[in-house]
């Protein structure tokens, strides 16, 4: 077995154990929701900035493409497939690299159960964060969740990881002349 084997299985394992930390308490958070706060109800926290509701999302991100729940499990089935192979490319056999695939891997993985389980069919949105304006409007970001947020973290880390090292300084040995 080669020294690199042993690297590799490590990283996987990392990435696998905070895949599924993701997957559990996005689960686990959802059924929460879905146990305790009817379809379309919110529960004010901070009042005027921070609501607990109950949002069904057939689309994706900001409700785009609502309704093309099938196909969009099916993109979901292709990321996760596509990341897979493509994963030596995310710098895995770093700790940053393993964290950010980890995270998108578990947050896809939590939305696309929402998307599959019989009789819900939807990704289930709860955290809604907002502006009350003096006129009384609200000016909100869309309600998400745990998975969304691993995927957001998960995604801005993979950029930081690629910005840093095309701004990294290059050694004398890698400058061509």
């Amino acid at each position: 077995m080669t020294a690199a084997r042993p690297i590799l299985e490590k990283s996987l394992r990392r990435i696998l154990v905070l895949a599924l930390f993701v997957f559990v308490l996005d689960q686990w958070t959802k059924w929460l929701v879905l146990r305790r706060l009817p379809a379309g109800e919110e529960i004010p926290v901070i009042p005027g900035f921070f609501n607990l509701v109950h949002r069904d999302n057939t689309g994706a991100a900001w409700s785009l493409f609502t309704g093309n729940n099938a196909l969009l499990a099916l993109i979901a089935g292709i990321a996760l497939v596509a990341l897979f192979f493509a994963r030596r490319h995310f710098k895995v056999h770093t700790i940053p690299g393993q964290i950010a695939l980890g995270l998108i891997y578990g947050g896809i993985l939590g939305n696309l159960t929402d998307r599959l389980l019989p009789g819900r069919q939807a990704v289930v949105d709860f955290l809604y964060f907002y502006l009350q304006q003096r006129d009384g409007r609200e000016l909100g970001f869309p309600a998400f969740n745990v998975a969304d947020s691993a995927i957001c973290t998960g995604v801005a880390l993979v950029f930081l990881i690629t910005w840093k090292s095309e701004t990294s300084p290059h050694s004398p040995a890698q400058t061509t002349a």
